[in-house]
């Protein structure tokens, strides 16, 4: 890492929920945000979700969201490295981002280093013990066959109707879902305690819980979740010898 530089990480922007004026508050105030980091920061990690849905057909992609990627597209012309994790909510993204905006994108958790500090990073939907029920469902939905289905419903149609759903499924995330479980029992944490018996790991960066979490793995090795921009707008940032968490 360059001296003075930052790495960060953000996710679960949810851009288009609940409303289009509501989201647009958000995507102002997360702008702002890049702006402000823009000055030291030699990497951008956007861990999933920063669409409540985002759908590419051949040549169409879901309209709006312009301040957001116009910001990420001052951002990478200037050189600062971005890598975008797809979430469960944007999942069907493909080639937009790394053609239009230069950004690659990852479907899976990736192994960093940085300062000799090792990072796995993602999202973290699917991860972990149980939820089988949408373990099956991504499945389904990741299929290349589903998605050529999908791309025959006129973009009007398709758009619109995956936005309904997307915030009818308990808007962004039921009450539940956001609810601190215990260490014993949060699946990401026992995902991550998993992964160290196969191999050592200084930070484990994840979003989707939109929960704000840090937890000490072992002596030498943290579980970090980077929250949300919903309710914590909070974010990770890395200034080449500890990761901690922040808010905006």
């Amino acid at each position: 890492m360059t001296t003075n530089k930052n790495i960060y990480f953000a996710s679960d922007q949810h851009f288009g929920a609940p409303t289009v004026e509501k989201s647009k508050i958000r995507e102002q105030k997360f702008v702002a945000w890049l702006d402000a980091i823009k000055n030291d920061a030699e990497v951008i990690f956007l861990l999933g979700d920063l669409f409540d849905f985002w759908f590419e057909y051949k040549k169409v992609v879901p309209k709006g969201f312009v301040r957001v990627l116009g910001k990420l597209a001052e951002l990478r012309d200037s050189g600062i490295q971005i890598h975008f994790f797809v979430g469960n909510h944007d999942l069907w993204m493909q080639d937009y981002f790394e053609t239009e905006l230069n950004i690659p994108i990852y479907h899976n958790p990736k192994e960093f280093t940085f300062n000799n500090k090792t990072f796995l990073i993602g999202h973290g939907d699917g991860l972990g013990p149980g939820d089988k029920g949408y373990k099956r469902m991504k499945k389904v939905f990741a299929n290349p066959f589903s998605k050529w289905l999908y791309r025959w419903l006129h973009p009007d149609i398709g758009v619109k109707l995956a936005q309904y759903l997307s915030v009818k499924n308990k808007l962004i995330s039921g009450d539940e879902d956001v609810k601190f479980l215990g260490e014993e029992n949060e699946w990401l944490v026992i995902y991550c305690k998993r992964k160290l018996t196969e191999k050592h790991f200084d930070y484990f960066i994840f979003g989707h819980r939109h929960l704000p979490l840090e937890i000490e793995l072992s002596k030498n090795s943290k579980y970090i979740n980077t929250g949300d921009w919903i309710t914590h707008f909070t974010y990770g940032v890395f200034n080449g010898v500890e990761t901690v968490l922040k808010s905006y």
